[in-house]
């Protein structure tokens, strides 16, 4: 589906300062995210051009044009206007952050900030845009997930689930190629707070792995020994070479202060 395979999990960092881009990297990589990295506005809109990213962190200052003029572009733009962003500055007065916010950013980070509350505000602003996708369709390597309908269908043939593999699937499908431990399934899925052994996980990967085993679909979730558990992108090359069957008939501590 467009928007999953153009906007899952991705981070577009757009900084001009070598030095805290790669401590943004890295901190977003070591949290599970993909980075795309820019260091000037025209080369954001490369990249936006080719891929749109599922939340954008962009510096105010740019060498070439500003953060807010390439945020304003950016909501002006039906491709582009829905994407989240979060606006990088050293300025803290109020004016400047009503400045940005009616930018069309969605949140106002302040130089010097951590890389915990930068992770933590990242979450929280996808959490909040996520209820604009949340009727949308996913579609991957010929698996169907409807949410209105909450109809699941495998290259045309429908596929039965329980409600708690409705919505693990889900969640898998629209967090592709990212690996997520028991914990964080449990979190994700079930909500922290609810007490859940761990290994119950495990009782519902292999249910639903035999209800998407029919259409052949089983082998996109994938086990990351001694991790936990990661849904493919696409179906292992193996595994397309087969017919497929129909249902019988059968960390950096602080990020430094910059202007």
């Amino acid at each position: 589906m467009e928007w999953n395979r153009a906007m899952d999990n991705t981070i577009l960092v757009v900084e001009d300062d070598p030095e805290l881009q790669e401590v943004l990297t890295l901190n977003l990589q070591n949290a599970g995210y993909r980075v795309m990295r820019a260091g000037t506005v025209r080369q954001a809109e490369q990249l936006v051009n080719s891929a749109i990213p599922q939340l954008i962190v962009l510096d105010w200052m740019l060498p070439d044009t500003p953060g807010l003029t390439f945020a304003r572009k950016l909501r002006s733009e039906r491709r582009t206007a829905a994407v989240p962003i979060m606006l990088l500055t050293g300025r803290s007065g109020e004016s400047d952050k009503i400045t940005g916010l009616e930018a069309g950013a969605d949140d106002y980070l302040i130089k010097p900030f951590s890389p915990r509350e930068l992770l933590a505000r990242i979450k929280a602003v996808l959490r909040r845009c996520a209820p604009q996708h949340a009727d949308m369709v996913v579609e991957i390597a010929g698996l169907r997930l409807d949410p209105a309908s909450r109809r699941i269908t495998g290259h045309g043939t429908d596929i039965e689930l329980g409600a708690l593999e409705f919505r693990m699937l889900r969640f898998f499908m629209t967090h592709p190629g990212r690996v997520y431990s028991r914990a964080q399934l449990l979190d994700e899925i079930w909500g922290n707070n609810v007490y859940v052994e761990e290994r119950t996980v495990d009782v519902h990967i292999r249910r639903l792995r035999q209800a998407l085993e029919p259409t052949g679909h089983k082998d996109l979730l994938e086990t990351v020994r001694g991790v936990g558990y990661c849904f493919r992108r696409d179906l292992p090359a193996e595994t397309m070479r087969v017919p497929m069957l129909r249902p019988a008939q059968a960390s950096v501590d602080y990020v430094r202060a910059a202007a």
